[in-house]
């Protein structure tokens, strides 16, 4: 896989009222009835985080590797995620007679590109768990139009309940300085929105693709992207800026394998809604990471739109929440949602076991951060 590096070591922070169109320099600047504002962005060390979101392909692979007799001990797998029970959008398949470490499969070839969208935090967690325990094979650093990269070659563990978090305790925490991570809400924001050179307002963009217009609404918003209708891939991509969301007054990016016929992708579901009430909840799709093109300030691609992505910030439940379950933040918007969901002030949160959610939301991502220096080392396999 490969990260951005972000700079700007102790950059500034921003503040945002939730899910409102402005930021402002402190909170002490945002309306008076505005007791919810957050200061957002800052963060202190120099980091990395993932330039896409973690692929089916990805996914498929840490599944088999920590997964190889195909018992799913920890519910990193569910029927609705297979091609038979939502053909729209089931991307991996299981079969219970395959031999070892192959009980499951991509569904489709079109779905190897694309995020795996079925996430809650555990699993995500438990994936940075697999990369953290693995061996570091090598690493390779690389520039490519102003941007850093390094690019990690990584040997998965099987290990998933430690290492990076200890999920032994439902509020864990980073337990090492130094190794791959679920990136922090600050970390996320900062990758997608944060201007070393001063864009935006208070050096932040409105979108993750571009700095856009506080205030405006969407008038600035990307160009949502259009996809190939049997493979997802993004066909407007010469269009920039552009993301994969549902824009007002335009269909939403989506798209059909071509091994599934069309009235099939329409109407069969897990939850037996009928075809109408279908149609509605679930338009957009998932479209093939990187293919928008339109980079982050630091190089990342698909922060803005395609699958909303997990944080491992906790944070306290909303008002008449169950204050009992530990809850996250997620960020970056989704195909099937508006631009306002890509602004920096979409701080979302969700309880981070929310199995309903991660079952009937097909478009809850990954996206990996690594903290500190990795170098080729051993690991436990």
């Amino acid at each position: 896989m490969t990260t951005a590096k972000v700079g700007a070591p102790g950059n500034p922070a921003v503040g945002v009222v939730p899910f409102t169109d402005a930021v402002y320099r402190t909170c002490a600047d945002a309306p008076p009835t505005s007791s919810d504002c957050l200061m957002v962005g800052a963060v202190r060390d120099p980091y990395e985080i993932g330039q896409l979101e973690v692929t089916v392909a990805e996914w498929v692979a840490f599944l088999n590797t920590v997964d190889p007799e195909g018992r799913d001990p920890h519910r990193l797998y569910d029927r609705t995620e297979s091609s038979s029970a939502w053909p729209k959008y089931g991307p991996i398949d299981f079969s219970a007679g395959a031999g070892a470490g192959r009980h499951y499969s991509v569904a489709y070839p079109e779905w190897a590109d694309k995020p795996y969208g079925f996430a809650n935090f555990l699993k995500a967690a438990r994936f940075v768990n697999s990369l953290y325990n693995g061996r570091l094979i090598s690493r390779q650093d690389s520039s490519s139009n102003g941007f850093n990269y390094v690019t990690y070659q990584v040997e998965l563990s099987r290990q998933t309940e430690r290492g990076m978090y200890d999920l032994a305790r439902p509020d864990a925490t980073r337990a090492h300085d130094s190794g791959f991570v679920v990136p922090s809400q600050d970390e996320w924001i900062k990758a997608a929105y944060y201007d070393p050179n001063g864009g935006g307002t208070h050096s932040y963009w409105k979108y993750p693709t571009n700095p856009g217009v506080f205030g405006d609404g969407d008038a600035t918003a990307p160009t949502p992207t259009v996809l190939n209708p049997t493979n997802g891939d993004v066909v407007n991509a010469a269009t920039q800026p552009l993301a994969s969301y549902h824009a007002t007054g335009q269909p939403a990016p989506t798209w059909c394998p071509g091994e599934v016929q069309p009235d099939v992708c329409a109407t069969v579901n897990p939850f037996g809604l009928d075809p109408v009430s279908y149609a509605g909840l679930y338009q957009g799709s998932l479209s093939t990471v990187g293919q928008a093109r339109s980079t982050s300030p630091w190089g990342t691609l698909d922060q803005g739109g395609n699958a909303v992505e997990w944080t491992d910030t906790i944070t306290p439940p909303p008002t008449g929440g169950d204050s009992a379950r530990i809850w996250r933040r997620a960020h970056g918007g989704v195909s099937n949602a508006g631009a306002f969901q890509m602004w920096p002030s979409a701080v979302g949160l969700q309880p981070q076991d929310n199995v309903f959610f991660s079952l009937t939301y097909p478009w809850l991502g990954i996206r990996v951060g690594v903290i500190g220096d990795l170098e080729p080392r051993g690991g436990d396999s």
